[in-house]
């Protein structure tokens, strides 16, 4: 098991290109199902979960090959040579197997997926996805464990999401580009991971308006055509390494992200202490290591994403004053909190908020990641913290983050990567 010495730092300073985005690429990937041929994906990053779909791909029939250190090309044969059932063990492993749904269905008329696994935190029901591909004319039922979707052919219809997910948005839009006739898809989600999988969509010959607000109408075509298509910016990551200057002060500049995409976020640094300058593709953070509290509430985009919230609350663990951080879209995602104390952090969680009294320094401490996030968030905790820390389990962090690690020693930061 791999683990992370990380020492104290003074401050991080330099440049860093962000990672291309997790949440894009791993939809990206599934859509490819879409059209037989091949096609080419860049600035894919090079973490444990892209590894894991290729791996799903390729129980479906569907090959890939690394052409570059970013870039991946991926051999879709035709629907005749592709399967329905990708591998019942893989699919359990990452939430994020659930967008094969509406790309498999619509290529093969069925689908029989596991339920999806990933990071345990807190239940995140299917049910919505059901409900959207039945919508579309297909018949679903989950059986021992497992969602089986078959359509002889998928209709489109109108179509109003109970919540803006953004899964749900993507399983939709993929199931309907080729779908008999005009879906329209109501309280769409709007994040910019969703922007970029329409606009590949369209590279590959959909017709899809209102991509980006919270009505999408889509035309379905008989045919699509393969992509070559760059992948956004990964906002999760460069909200990581924005709250880990936070936290110790410095310069750093983040290139290859849009900061339109995260105005909320940086507005909200602002306010706790941190100068914010930023260009159509670039955000420079610049800090002293001295934060002021602030609240914070996690909202369907435009709002705080949810994913930025750990590295939030160990970035406002060392604020004055106390700060209010409430979870409105995932319940029970606190079980890092437990990890935060052991650096001695002074919160809580009350429902779904979690109540911080800012300490005046944190101390080192050996520490286990539990999921991604909470993994970058323990990374932001064992910078500012005095002495030396240890964070056993960061494949867990592995999963989402490409050279988290290498990138901050690039930076300053002193991190050894070592085996436990």
């Amino acid at each position: 098991m791999r683990a992370y010495r990380i020492e104290h730092c003074v401050g991080l300073d330099g440049s860093l290109a962000v990672q291309g985005a997790k949440n894009s690429v791993l939809k990206l990937m599934a859509a490819t199902i879409l059209a037989s041929g091949v096609h080419v994906l860049d600035n894919v990053p090079r973490i444990t979960d892209v590894e894991i779909m290729r791996q799903i791909l390729d129980s479906l029939g569907v090959t890939s090959t690394w052409r570059g250190p970013h870039r991946l090309e991926v051999q879709v044969p035709e629907s005749q040579d592709l399967s329905s059932r990708p591998d019942y063990e893989l699919v359990k492993s990452i939430r994020a197997s659930v967008v094969l749904l509406g790309p498999i269905l619509a290529r093969t008329g069925e689908v029989v997926l596991a339920t999806p696994g990933g990071d345990d935190f807190g239940d995140r029901p299917v049910d919505i996805h059901e409900l959207a591909l039945t919508a579309l004319g297909a018949v679903v039922e989950a059986v021992d464990g497992q969602l089986i979707a078959k359509a002889d052919h998928l209709v489109g219809c109108d179509l109003v999401l109970e919540f803006p997910s953004h899964t749900a948005t993507d399983n939709v839009l993929m199931a309907a580009t080729t779908a008999k006739g005009v879906t329209t898809i109501d309280n769409a989600a709007r994040e910019p991971e969703v922007i970029d999988l329409a606009n590949a969509l369209i590279e590959m010959g959909a017709h899809i308006e209102g991509v980006g607000t919270s009505r999408i109408v889509i035309e379905g075509v008989e045919r699509l055509s393969p992509m070559h298509h760059r992948v956004i910016g990964d906002r999760v990551a460069a909200a990581t390494y924005l709250a880990a200057v936070g936290a110790v002060g410095g310069r750093v500049r983040i290139e290859g992200i849009a900061p339109s995409n995260m105005f909320i976020l940086l507005r909200k640094l602002v306010s706790v202490g941190l100068t914010i300058e930023v260009g159509d593709e670039w955000i420079e953070v610049a800090g002293d290591g001295h934060l002021r509290a602030v609240d914070i509430q996690t909202l369907p985009y435009p709002g705080v994403a949810t994913d930025y919230k750990p590295m939030l609350v160990a970035m406002l663990s060392i604020a004055d004053g106390a700060s209010v951080v409430s979870e409105n879209l995932f319940a029970g995602r606190f079980r890092y909190l437990d990890e935060l104390r052991r650096y001695g952090a002074n919160l809580r969680a009350e429902g779904h908020h979690i109540i911080i009294r800012g300490v005046p320094r944190l101390l080192g401490t050996e520490v286990t990641a539990h999921d991604i996030r909470a993994g970058a968030a323990l990374v932001v905790a064992s910078l500012a913290a005095w002495g030396e820390s240890q964070i056993n389990a960061v494949a867990h962090i592995e999963r989402g983050y490409d050279a988290l690690a290498e990138t901050l020693v690039t930076l300053g930061a002193t991190i050894e990567t070592i085996e436990v």
